[in-house]
């Protein structure tokens, strides 16, 4: 009979969604040089001050680019899913 994945398994689970994600859309938006266009030109305009510029907004230090943060995230991810993996097999 099976047992439930332990507790620590979970939320390690949870912190490598979270640490993928971030890292992906970090990724993403460093990939991407132009905003997305919207069809409806309120919202559109309603969101021109939040244009996609590189310099106005750093979610890290300037040493480290938004693209390698977003792939240091996603390596970081891919380690904690194998760590939770193997705490989950070895408690069972």
């Amino acid at each position: 009979m099976n047992r439930p994945v332990p507790r620590r398994a979970t939320v390690l689970y949870a912190i490598s969604a979270t640490c993928g994600a971030i890292g992906t859309l970090l990724w993403v938006r460093s990939q991407t040089s132009t905003p997305p266009s919207l069809s409806s030109s309120s919202y559109g305009s309603f969101l021109a001050a939040d244009a996609y510029t590189s310099s106005a907004w750093r979610v890290w230090s300037p040493a480290v680019p938004e693209e390698r943060l977003g792939l240091y995230l996603i390596a970081a991810g891919l380690v904690l899913a194998v760590a939770a993996r193997l705490f989950a097999v070895r408690r069972d």
